[in-house]
């Protein structure tokens, strides 16, 4: 099936998405700024690790000096802050925009020439994109811009074949969220959801899965919430 890379690799998400595309036979290449979580995801896996920073763009240059080709491109490294605007520093907006939306232009940019026709790029954005809430701060703007880059992505690329579609995730539990959903906040956030649950990192997975695929040849600028409904509107309680 090919090559593909994978930021944010080492846990989470990320990892779930590099366990779906080593089942749909690609080989994967799992990158993450903490080298030991990347080598156990590769290891885990069968694949290959590479340590990497996308915010900076000498560290994304020397992944893709790294590679020789690349089919599947998974830009799913990101952070967040969470605190009210008047509470952020301007440190803790650079970092943010840094890695949430930097992060995506550089990988995209140093490793789309490495990709030809028939090739996939996958973005992680976030329902937040769309559905902002008090107190997290400058994450929801990034996740925008990240939609926003897709389709501007999407456009750019669709002469030379590649495809380039966004994932928006709801409410999903991670190693990073797994605080937000113990006992009566779980309960409650569960409740809210359409579909009555909260998300598992393999939801998340299975659609960047088709999106990699050549199931969804025709499909590219476009951005999938999977969120159980979320972004439709919340569950009648």
């Amino acid at each position: 099936m090919g090559l593909a890379v994978v930021t944010g690799a080492g846990q989470g998400l990320g990892r779930a998405i590099c366990k779906r595309l080593t089942a749909d036979g690609h080989e994967i290449v799992a990158v993450d700024q903490n080298p030991n979580t990347a080598a156990a995801t590769a290891e885990m896996l069968g694949g290959q690790w590479r340590q990497c920073d996308v915010s900076d763009p000498e560290s994304v240059a020397a992944l893709a000096d790294s590679l020789d080709q690349v089919d599947v491109l998974v830009n799913n490294a990101g952070i967040w802050i969470f605190a009210k605007l008047d509470a952020m520093t301007p440190h803790d907006v650079r970092r943010v925009l840094e890695v949430n939306v930097m992060g995506v232009f550089n990988c995209t940019q140093a490793l789309a020439p490495l990709m030809g026709p028939g090739s996939a790029i996958v973005n992680l954005s976030s329902n937040a994109a769309n559905s902002n809430s008090p107190g997290v701060g400058i994450y929801p703007p990034s996740k925008a811009a990240v939609e926003s880059f897709t389709k501007q992505t999407a456009l750019e690329l669709a002469p030379r074949g590649i495809r380039a579609n966004a994932v928006g995730p709801g409410m999903i539990q991670t190693e990073g969220t797994q605080v937000n959903y113990e006992g009566e906040m779980g309960e409650r956030r569960a409740r809210a959801v359409p579909l009555g649950r909260t998300g598992r990192p393999d939801d998340i997975a299975d659609v960047v899965g088709f999106l990699a695929s050549n199931d969804a040849r025709y499909v590219t600028g476009q951005v999938i919430y999977v969120d159980g409904g979320l972004s439709a509107g919340r569950a009648a309680l």
